[in-house]
């Protein structure tokens, strides 16, 4: 590859020497950005965790008003099945609009706040 050219006032001669393996290095390095905007746009298309275990750990703590957290994770470890599921629901529920979270003596209190 060969660029001619100017900067400013300097001229510009530059010759660029790769070998094919290179070639086909550089091209798989293009179409990485492209593979991964393609993955998250299915990230982005595909629904959020399942819509009736976030309504029912809602609900839960709803119906209680406040719990503590490790009481809270618990509930929602039964309901989501696992306790990574039931974690993500706790962090959901955590930055959700509708729940205040106070530090407490020894964990952390979710309110109810609608």
């Amino acid at each position: 590859m060969r660029i001619r050219g100017q900067i400013g006032d300097w001229p510009v001669d530059l010759s660029i020497e790769l070998e094919p393996e290179e070639w086909a290095q550089l091209g798989r390095q293009l179409e990485m950005p492209v593979a991964a905007a393609t993955v998250s746009q299915a990230i982005a298309a595909a629904p959020r965790q399942d819509d009736g275990q976030w309504t029912a750990a809602r609900e839960v703590l709803r119906q209680a008003g406040q719990m503590n957290g490790p009481e809270l994770l618990d509930r929602l470890e039964g309901l989501a099945g696992s306790t990574a599921a039931g974690k993500r629901l706790l962090v959901r529920l955590r930055h959700s609009s509708e729940v205040k979270v106070e530090s407490g003596a020894d964990a952390p209190v979710y309110h109810w706040i609608g």
